[in-house]
């Protein structure tokens, strides 16, 4: 019996070949030097933060380049998918502004012309290459069973033998494809293995785009290809998957480098053209040890890009801290182009890391306060609103029944040389800008600030002689800080901080006292936003209404 007769018993409904799919997806008219890349998630969960990071670093890429970015799902592995798998990857990643050239966009559409983009739906597909495989004695049938496996498995480990089905292993292998024809009409199931012609005592040379050249020995395991149930692994997918889809550089994590040299060889076997390969770094984190450790889904809830959806961090800013840990001189870059933003940014390989990233969130936030700071008020609005509305929907309703307000509030000490940088996320504000609604002061907990004048009837004195003698909404800020002095001064506190510092025993205390005391029973915050600011934003009504509560 030929290895053509077997192929056709074992896929006798694949009437296609691999020169039909060359022509159903020929190579892209793209420039040489352009980037195809993609993002091949599973549908398990959640989108995991280094996973965001290698999205991020395909699409930059891929952008910088004129190439192609297209998103690729690998549901094979069917146990582990989850209800709403597709819907949620897309999701996470619509937030973040990462848009596609390809791929799906549900769980029944998708857009481009390489697909389908669901590896489910390509089971034709893998089992036309595996056809071919079989024709050309580079892979059989194995109707091995588990206990068959496990007795290997055992003889190895006894023996101090490397683990794996090679070599006289193999017992499949070496069956005629009279015994395997006859084993197949009989209704025996069985998996397709790879017949591997590589030797482990022989180099493969890997040629890592961040890692520089890596040597792994040549693959010898016979590995499985495509299951008993028909659905193929992601070696063999992937390789399949990438050619035809004309991937040009694959970008993963580095836990795939030691599968490299199966999947070198796979591509070769069909004579196609090995893909750039680029095996990013994993992000780490210090443990409380002080240990180095991966980011973990199960201890870390920042390894969810979810919880920067809920926490209301801009994605620009999450994309600004990403860049920082995928390209070490993205930092000085930005320090030195402040006028520019991230797309005018070159990414470059060689400046990724090989030893993986330290996820700092502390820096994230830090980044994130910096770009809030600058951004306009009304982006700011925009950005809140969208949040509020998901995570917070009473704020929601205060602030678009008071939008111009809010928008007021929000542009305190903004439009200057140094803006305040009081907000880190969209979920800080509330926090922090609470005080300026009627609505969240009448039933907010309050604890007053108070310091150095905690005396209620002192404080009552104080502010009703400011606000019935020296208070005029529309002063000017110069006029307004005199009218405090002034008041100041009748109280027989120093308006001259000057004249306190020399002589503080003449006076009850200073103008600096005076002021803080009407912040905190305005706010109830010793700390705040420029006072007179606050003044001209709230009404008269509000202002009197808050002594009442003192």
């Amino acid at each position: 019996m030929t290895n053509k007769e077997l192929a056709e018993v074992m896929y006798p409904n694949v009437t296609k070949t691999i020169e039909d799919y060359e022509k159903m997806y020929p190579k892209r008219d793209l420039d040489p030097k352009a980037v195809v890349t993609r993002f091949a998630p599973s549908p398990t969960g959640f989108v995991h933060m280094g996973s965001l990071c290698s999205t991020f670093v395909g699409y930059k890429v891929a952008k910088q380049t004129g190439g192609v970015y297209y998103l690729r799902i690998e549901d094979t592995d069917q146990k582990r998918s989850v209800e709403n798998g597709i819907a949620g990857i897309i999701n996470d990643l619509k937030q973040f502004n990462i848009e596609f050239d390809e791929g799906a966009t549900g769980e029944d559409s998708e857009v481009g012309n390489y697909g389908p983009y669901i590896q489910t739906k390509r089971i034709e597909i893998y089992q036309t290459f595996a056809k071919w495989l079989v024709e050309h004695d580079y892979a059989y049938p194995c109707f091995c069973k588990p206990e068959e496996l496990e007795a290997i498995r055992t003889h190895q480990e006894h023996y101090k033998e490397r683990i794996g089905y090679y070599g006289r292993h193999a017992k499949c292998r070496y069956l005629s494809n009279e015994e395997r024809i006859e084993r197949i009409k009989n209704g025996e199931p069985f998996v397709l293995r790879l017949k591997s012609t590589g030797d482990f005592e022989k180099k493969v040379v890997i040629n890592d785009l961040v890692r520089g050249k890596v040597e792994y020995p040549e693959n010898d395991i016979d590995h499985v290809l495509i299951k008993s149930d028909g659905i193929p692994v992601y070696h063999f997918a992937h390789v399949v998957d990438d050619h035809l889809m004309r991937t040009t550089h694959i970008l993963r994590g580095e836990e795939w480098m030691p599968s490299t040299p199966l999947h070198i060889e796979l591509f070769q076997k069909f004579g196609f053209e090995v893909p750039n390969y680029c095996h990013l770094g994993l992000v780490m984190k210090i443990d409380e040890d002080g240990s180095r450790r991966k980011l973990s889904k199960r201890k870390d809830p920042e390894a969810a890009v979810s919880y920067y959806a809920e926490k209301g961090i801009p994605s620009e800013a999450v994309k600004l801290y990403l860049m920082t840990i995928a390209n070490s001189n993205f930092e000085g870059w930005m320090d030195q182009n402040k006028d520019k933003t991230i797309d005018d940014f070159t990414f470059d390989f060689k400046k990724m890391s090989a030893s993986g990233s330290l996820f700092d969130i502390e820096k994230l936030y830090n980044i994130s306060k910096n770009y809030m700071a600058n951004m306009k008020a009304v982006d700011v609005y925009a950005g809140l609103k969208n949040w509020a509305e998901t995570y917070d929907p009473e704020f929601w309703q205060l602030i678009t029944k008071y939008q111009d307000y809010t928008i007021a509030i929000l542009n305190i000490e903004r439009e200057q040389k140094k803006p305040r940088k009081d907000f880190d996320c969209y979920s800080s504000i509330k926090p922090t800008i609470w005080y300026m609604y009627d609505e969240l002061f009448a039933k907010m907990e309050k604890n007053y600030e108070f310091q150095k004048i905690t005396d209620k009837e002192e404080i009552r004195k104080i502010f009703n002689l400011y606000i019935e003698k020296y208070y005029h909404k529309d002063d000017d800020k110069e006029t307004w800080f005199n009218n405090l002095k002034a008041c100041t001064e009748e109280l027989g506190y120093a308006g001259d901080m000057k004249a306190y510092k020399e002589n503080p025993d003449n006076y009850k205390g200073s103008v600096a006292d005076i002021s803080q005391v009407i912040r905190v029973v305005l706010t109830t915050k010793c700390t705040t936003p420029d006072l007179y600011e606050i003044l001209k934003l709230l009404s008269d009504e509000q202002i009197k209404a808050r002594i009442e509560l003192i």
